[in-house]
C-alpha cells in the first residue's frame, strides 16, 4: 500500500474504535452557537488569506516539533492576520489530537479547518463537536458519491466544506456543497511536492468558489505569483512549525506579505 492507503486504513478502524467508545448523540451535547465563515475570511482577505497550519508531525518527516502547544500558537497565528487556522487531528501519522481543536477554539475566533482523513459521517459530528468550522475532504481518498453524501451532510451540520483536489480529473469531485477548493500541491501517494499543480490546474477551473492552493509554499514571491493568478488562500504548514518559535515566524511573514501587498 501507498502512504494515503495506509492512513485510510487506519482511519477506518480508528472511527470504528471511537464510535464504539461515544456515540453521536453525547457528541451533539457538546456542540457550542458560534461558527465562523472561511469562505468570507477569504473573500475579504484581500490577498493576505493564509490558512496557517498547526503540525506537530508528517508521515515523510517525522516529529517537526514534537512538543510544542496549540494555544502558543493558534492564538498568536489569529493576533497577526491569519485569515484561519488549520488543526491536524489525526494522531498516528501526524502527531494531532481532537482536544487541539477544542483548545483551539477555546482561544480564537477565527474559522477552524478540521485536517483530517474524512471517511465517515461520524467524523462530521466530531469536527463539530470539538469546534471545527470547516471539514476537509479529499477527493483521493473518496468517491464523488462519498464526497457528495459527507459535503451534504456537513452542511446538515452547518459546517463549510473545503474540497482537495490534486489533478485535472478530480474536479468532477465538486459539488454544491463545497465552499471552497484547494489545490494540494502535494502528491497524497508519494508525499512528492510541486507547487506548479497549483499553477497549471488552476487554469482549468471555472467554479465560483474560492480557491485556495496547498502545501510547498513558503515565501512571498510564490503567494504574490499564485494570488496573480487567482488564488484567495494559501495553506501553510511546515514551514511555521519547523521554526523554533511558530508564533514569530508567522508574525515576520505576514508583516513581509502585508509589505508587499500595499
Amino acid at each position: 500500500m501507498n502512504i494515503l492507503e495506509t492512513i485510510v486504513a487506519q482511519k477506518k478502524k480508528e472511527v470504528e474504535e471511537k464510535k464504539a467508545i461515544t456515540s453521536i448523540d453525547a457528541l451533539m451535547k457538546n456542540v457550542s452557537g458560534n461558527s465562523y465563515s472561511l469562505k468570507d475570511s477569504l473573500n475579504a482577505s484581500q490577498g493576505a488569506g493564509i490558512i496557517a497550519e498547526f503540525k506537530r508531525k508528517s508521515p515523510s518527516k517525522g516529529w517537526i516539533h514534537e512538543h510544542i502547544n496549540v494555544t502558543e500558537v493558534v492564538p498568536a497565528y489569529e493576533a497577526n492576520g491569519a485569515a484561519a487556522a488549520s488543526i491536524l487531528t489525526d494522531k498516528n501519522f501526524f502527531g494531532g489530537d481532537l482536544e487541539d481543536l477544542k483548545s483551539a477554539r477555546h482561544q480564537t475566533k477565527i474559522p477552524l479547518l478540521r485536517k483530517d482523513f474524512m471517511i465517515d459521517e461520524y467524523q462530521l459530528y466530531e469536527a463539530k463537536s470539538f469546534g471545527a468550522d470547516v471539514i476537509l475532504l479529499i477527493a483521493a481518498c473518496l468517491s464523488k458519491q462519498q464526497t457528495k453524501e459527507l459535503a451534504k451532510k456537513a452542511k446538515e451540520l452547518k459546517l463549510e466544506v473545503l474540497l482537495e483536489i490534486h489533478s485535472e480529473k478530480e474536479l468532477d469531485y465538486v459539488c454544491d456543497e463545497v465552499d471552497v477548493i484547494g489545490i494540494n500541491n502535494r502528491n497524497l501517494e508519494t508525499f512528492k511536492t510541486d507547487v506548479q499543480i497549483s499553477v497549471e490546474l488552476i487554469k482549468k477551473i471555472h467554479f465560483d468558489k474560492p480557491l485556495i492552493s496547498e502545501s510547498g509554499i513558503d515565501n512571498i514571491e510564490t503567494i504574490l505569483q499564485l494570488h496573480d493568478l487567482g488564488f484567495k488562500g494559501f495553506l501553510i504548514g511546515e514551514y511555521f512549525m519547523k521554526q523554533q518559535n511558530p508564533a514569530i515566524a508567522f508574525a515576520d511573514f505576514m508583516n513581509q506579505l502585508k509589505a508587499n501587498l500595499q
